[in-house]
C-alpha cells in the first residue's frame, strides 16, 4: 500500500513509538498465563511472518509467552472473528493486514472491523509486489500486460482469499491494466505464493514479506514493487512507475488489535510491549518481511483510525474501479 494517504491507498502516516522496558514493566495490568496472538492466514504469509518475529520480544517484556495461532479462511474472516468475539481480557489479539479491506469486498461481515476491535499497534508497512512463475514468458511487467491482454482469461492470479489485501492488490492490477485472468483463492500469502513458485498459477501480486525470500532465492520472478519508489529490500526491482504501470500501487499494513471492551490499562500495557517489541525487532522487519515501522501509532485512538481510514480508500478506490463487495 504507498507515498500518501489519501491519495494513494498507502496510508503513508507515521506508525511506532519505543517507550523503555520500565514502562510495561509498571503498568498496573501483566497477564498471569500465554497469550495468543490470532493470524487469520496459513502459516507461511506476511502476518505469520511478521506476527512471529514480534511475538517472542512483546511477550519477554511482558512476563508471558505469546503463542502464534493460525485461523486461516475466508481471507481473514474466519480468523478475525474469532478474535472480535474472544474475551476481552487481554489474552487474544489480532494481526491481520487484510483488516482494513475485507470490508470493502465482503457484502455481509459477521464483525465490524473498527468498532468491534480496539487498537494496540502497528507493526508497519510493507509494499506489494508483481511476481510471476519462474517460467512465465514475459520478463517486464509491460510484455506481462501485452501477454495477458492478447490472452484474455489464459492465466491464473493467485490471492491470498477473498477479501485479502494480495486479493485486493491483483484487482487493483487488473481493473487499473484492463485485464483479464482467472482468480484463484488460496488460504493465504504463503499458499498462493507456493503455487506460483510450482507454476499452478502464473501472475501474483504478493505482499513483500510473503514473496521476499522467493523473490532473492528465484522461486518466483519480482517484474515490480507495487510503489512509487523502490524499495530498499529490494533495490534492483522497479517501482510500478518505472515498470510502466502508474497507479498500480498497493501497500499493506500490521494492525494489532484486541477485541473491543479490553480495559485502557490493559491495552496500555500491550500497547508498550508490542511499540517496544517492534521498535527491537525493526532491523528484522526489514531484511526479512520488507516491513518498515513508522512512529505515531502510540494509542489506541490512533490505530484504529488507520483502520479506519484504510476501510474508507479500500472501498473509494474499489469502487472506482467497479468493484463492488460479494
Amino acid at each position: 500500500m504507498m507515498p500518501t494517504r489519501r491519495t494513494t491507498l498507502g496510508l503513508a502516516v507515521a506508525g511506532l513509538a519505543a517507550p523503555a522496558l520500565v514502562q510495561a514493566q509498571g503498568s498496573a495490568w501483566r497477564p498471569s498465563r500465554p497469550l495468543r496472538l490470532i493470524v487469520p492466514f496459513a502459516p507461511g504469509g506476511s502476518n505469520d511472518i511478521v506476527g512471529r518475529i514480534i511475538a517472542e520480544p512483546a511477550g519477554q517484556i511482558l512476563g508471558q509467552a505469546i503463542v502464534i495461532e493460525n485461523r486461516a479462511g475466508a481471507g481473514s474472516v474466519i480468523g478475525s472473528e474469532a478474535a472480535a468475539r474472544a474475551p476481552a481480557d487481554g489474552y487474544t489479539l489480532l494481526i491481520n493486514s487484510a483488516h482494513a479491506a475485507v470490508p470493502a469486498v465482503v457484502a455481509r461481515m459477521p464483525y465490524n472491523a473498527v468498532t468491534d476491535f480496539e487498537g494496540v499497534a502497528v507493526a508497519g508497512f510493507s509494499p506489494h509486489t508483481l511476481v510471476v512463475t519462474p517460467r512465465f514468458e514475459a520478463r517486464t511487467a509491460a510484455e506481462m500486460v501485452s501477454l495477458v491482454r492478447a490472452n484474455p482469461g489464459r492465466f491464473n492470479l493467485a490471492t491470498a482469499g477473498i477479501g485479502s489485501s494480495v486479493h485486493i492488490a491483483g484487482l487493483v492490477l487488473t481493473n487499473r491494466m484492463n485485464l483479464q485472468t482467472e482468480p484463484v483463492h488460496y488460504r493465504g500469502g504463503g499458499p498462493a505464493v507456493a503455487a506460483l513458485v510450482a507454476g499452478e498459477s502464473q501472475i501474483g501480486t504478493p505482499t513483500m514479506a510473503s514473496s521476499l525470500g522467493q523473490i532473492r532465492g528465484g522461486g518466483v520472478r519480482a517484474l515490480a514493487v507495487l510503489a512509487e519508489q523502490r524499495s530498499p529490500a529490494l533495490p534492483d526491482v522497479p517501482s510500478a512507475t518505472e515498470a510502466g504501470i502508474p497507479g498500480v500501487v498497493l501497500e499493506e499494513f500490521f494492525p494489532i488489535t484486541a477485541p473491543k471492551g479490553t480495559p485502557p490499562e490493559i491495552i496500555a500495557a500491550l500497547g508498550a510491549a508490542f511499540r517496544q517489541a517492534i521498535q527491537q525487532s525493526s532491523a528484522r522487519l526489514t531484511e526479512l518481511a520488507g516491513v518498515a515501522p513508522r512512529e505515531g501509532f502510540d494509542t489506541n485512538a490512533k490505530v484504529m483510525t488507520l483502520v479506519r481510514e484504510g476501510v474508507e480508500d479500500y472501498t473509494r478506490i474499489l469502487r472506482a474501479a467497479g468493484v463492488q463487495p460479494e
